[in-house]
């Protein structure tokens, strides 16, 4: 398996042509995208090849339409969709770097460049609600024109639906934003993570007993406000922990934080990477009438998140 990051117009090694190739964002790699590669997988048994999977970096609409703020953090980084991908069962990743030639593109020009010459695609699979090319003016009926005319198969994937519901990238955004952190997990076959540096804070939970690791530089999602039980992981090992999203207001703190109390465990974390991976929300964040009913309120987390973690 491999990832490699391209020039649009760059050839990739010989052994990520002559496949199934699926194309898109991919941001958070939910069930649905899931469904594609496994389409995908199903193709190469009848054209042979490897299963690649083509997303961009960054993605188009941002070079389109550039944001006049921050950027909208994504679900997933790069690296982590990769592998995501490759656990769905892509044999490779080719991340795109997306710039003003490529997105000016026609649809029948990114088509026979991209798909058909530099990757020699012998399928195209897609979802039923595919676009791309310039003004996103291709559609399926395009693309499977365009798979015909040159002798590719072209398999088209109906929505997935969950619960009855169809999974989208919107839809876990939606989940994790509002703190359903189960939820999310559902549409991902996987506990919602996130990652970042462990930096120095206000050291106030060490003095009552439940001493925290204060995450900084999460270049993804933030779930909702709340209390959650966690698994983090620290130097490849994971531990049961609780965690807190949002401010402190039993202190007077409006800025939003991420503390992560690891159950059982001593020793230095600073400047460290730390994933963190929810599992459940325990409860909302709320202002306490003092430290002693702050510090019972705590005691019953760390019991509640352990209970909640025992066998996940």
């Amino acid at each position: 398996m491999a990832t490699l990051s391209l020039e649009w117009s760059a050839y990739p090694p010989p052994e990520f042509a002559a496949g199934a190739v699926t194309v898109g964002n991919f941001d958070g790699v939910h069930l649905g995208h899931r469904a594609l590669v496994v389409a995908a997988r199903e193709a190469v048994k009848l054209v042979g090849g490897p299963v690649v999977v083509v997303t961009f970096d960054p993605p188009p609409h941002v070079v389109l339409h550039p944001p006049s703020g921050p950027l909208r953090p994504p679900l997933t980084t790069l690296k982590d969709r990769a592998v995501f991908l490759q656990a769905a069962g892509a044999d490779h990743v080719v991340i795109l770097q997306t710039g003003p030639a490529l997105v000016a593109l026609s649809p029948e020009a990114f088509f026979e460049d991209v798909l058909a010459r530099q990757l020699d695609a012998r399928a195209i699979v897609e979802g039923y609600d595919f676009r791309f090319g310039r003004n996103r003016a291709g559609t399926n009926d395009t693309l499977r024109t365009l798979c015909q005319a040159a002798g590719l198969a072209f398999v088209e994937v109906p929505q997935f639906l969950h619960a009855g519901e169809p999974v989208s990238s919107s839809r876990v955004r939606s989940a994790i934003v509002s703190g359903d952190v189960a939820r999310a997990a559902e549409l991902l076959a996987r506990p919602y993570h996130i990652a970042g540096t462990v930096v120095s804070g206000a050291k106030r939970g060490r003095t009552i007993g439940f001493p925290t690791a204060n995450l900084a530089d999460v270049p993804t999602v933030l779930p909702g406000n709340g209390v959650y039980a966690v698994r983090a992981t620290l130097d490849g090992v994971t531990y049961p922990a609780a965690a807190n999203v949002g401010p402190n207001p039993t202190f007077g703190e409006d800025a939003r934080k991420i503390e992560v109390h690891l159950l059982d465990f001593s020793g230095d974390v600073y400047d460290k990477t730390m994933t963190v991976a929810f599992v459940a929300r325990l409860r909302e964040t709320r202002p306490f009438a003092g430290v002693a009913e702050l510090i019972d309120q705590l005691k019953q987390d760390v019991e509640h998140a352990r209970q909640m973690l025992k066998g996940v």
